[in-house]
C-alpha cells in the first residue's frame, strides 16, 4: 500500500511552500504538504482569495521511504522575489533619498512656519 499526500501546484508547475512562498519542486523537503485533500482545497482558497490570477490545483503525489513527496520539477523558473531584486540596487539609497526628503520636508514646514506667522 503506498501513502501519498496532497500539494498545490499553481499553473506554472510550482507548488507552494513551507516558507508561504512558490517553489519549483526541486527540493521536495521544503513543499508544503496536507495529508486530506480537503485541507489542499482550504490552502488553495486562502491562496486564490489573496492572488485572483493563480491558477492552482490540489494533486496527490506518492512518498518516498523517508517521507518527501515525489514531484515533477517545473522547468518554468521561479519570478525574482523583491530581496533579489533589491541586489541590483545600492543598499544605501532608499536610506539616502529618505533622509533627503526629510530634510526637504522639515526646511518646508519651517518657511511655512515663518511666513505664516512673524515674530
Amino acid at each position: 500500500m503506498s501513502q501519498e499526500v496532497h500539494v498545490v501546484r499553481n499553473q506554472l508547475g510550482h507548488y507552494w511552500g513551507k516558507s508561504k512562498a512558490w517553489v519549483d519542486g526541486r527540493d521536495p523537503r521544503g513543499v508544503a504538504r496536507v495529508k486530506h485533500r480537503d485541507e489542499g482545497v482550504n490552502l488553495l482558497f486562502e491562496l486564490s482569495a489573496k492572488d485572483v490570477d493563480l491558477r492552482g490545483e490540489v494533486i496527490a503525489v506518492p512518498v518516498t521511504e523517508r517521507g518527501e513527496p515525489v514531484l515533477e520539477v517545473s522547468s518554468i523558473p521561479l519570478p525574482a522575489t523583491d530581496a533579489e531584486s533589491a541586489g541590483d540596487r545600492p543598499a544605501n539609497t532608499a536610506s539616502t533619498d529618505s533622509r533627503i526628503g526629510n530634510r526637504t520636508n522639515d526646511d518646508a514646514v519651517k518657511a511655512n512656519d515663518s511666513t505664516t506667522h512673524p515674530e
